[in-house]
């Protein structure tokens, strides 16, 4: 396992992917926040910062919390829902003009890209970080050399839950991680591509990453959310609140099956699933 130290992540870039699972973003009520977004076939829609380590703006408080989800201020209108992904930590290689040369994997675990309903939000960032505890990723990751779906992430799949009033919630489908529209090497190079050539433009909700970095000083690594499975009935249909505990696991499905990971959950007893990567995070009200 790669345990994540607090004080070093605070330097990492943080970035996520948009619709790199085919149908969240319709589930989500966000697909039409890209009609301007040019894409090709099964391609992702493009980037978006969570997180930039040091910026004047919102974006420079750091959200990642893997213990806790907070309520935005304003809660009472704020409609929450887990976005339980695999987080992917990778190493950022410049090129000698500060271009993007490369990500190279380092490990992947449980993220929750927790995002705020905002129908009408200029950029995509504006649901992604409202302050501290506003994002999720496990303390103990999977180390992986790789990113392919026939290699490092073969066996890796995504499972999500939701504990409120006693009850346990299934509130994303269990996912093969090689379900991912783009995987391995597409991806990063996709995303290398992205994080140098992606703009900004009022028309839509995409920023200049590359912008982002330079603003950080070019940060050695990043975490990255490589996007949303699909919900649930419940999950499509269900906003977190107060007290509520959001569970994303990633984990080995030699070593866990679907079912006993359900299982394990409902019982309480996810920290000890061997082969796994947890995030449990309890809701709480802003202070």
């Amino acid at each position: 396992m790669l345990i994540v130290d607090p004080s070093a992540a605070r330097g990492w870039f943080g970035f996520g992917v948009a619709g790199n699972f085919a149908g969240h973003l319709e589930q989500a009520g966000e697909a039409a926040d890209f009609v301007n977004v040019d894409g090709e076939g099964e391609a992702p829609k493009g980037i978006f910062p969570f997180y930039v380590p040091g910026a004047g703006t919102f974006l420079g408080t750091f959200p990642l919390s893997s213990n806790a989800i907070a309520l935005p201020g304003d809660a009472a209108g704020a409609n929450l829902q887990i976005e339980p992904e695999a987080g992917l930590v990778c190493d950022i290689g410049y090129a000698a003009d500060s271009s993007v040369a490369s990500l190279s994997p380092v490990a992947v675990g449980a993220f929750n890209d927790c995002s705020i309903r905002r129908p009408g939000a200029r950029k995509i960032s504006e649901k992604k970080n409202w302050g501290p505890d506003s994002k999720g990723l496990a303390s103990e990751l999977l180390p992986v050399a790789d990113i392919e779906p026939d290699g490092g992430v073969a066996n890796l799949r995504i499972a999500s839950f939701l504990r409120r009033g006693g009850e346990t919630h299934a509130y994303g489908l269990d996912s093969p991680m090689a379900g991912y529209s783009y995987c391995g090497r597409r991806l990063l190079d996709w995303m290398v591509e992205r994080l140098n050539g992606q703009e900004d433009s009022p028309l839509t909700p995409l920023e200049d990453l590359g912008a982002c970095l330079r603003d950080a000083g070019n940060p050695a690594r990043a975490v990255i959310g490589i996007g949303a499975t699909r919900y649930t009935e419940f999950g499509a249909s269900n906003f977190l609140t107060d007290g509520d505990e959001s569970i994303v696991i990633v984990y080995d499905s030699r070593e866990h099956t679907p079912e006993d990971v359900e299982a394990t959950v409902r019982r309480r007893g996810e920290s000890e699933l061997s082969a796994a990567s947890v995030l449990c995070q309890t809701v709480h009200a802003a202070t």
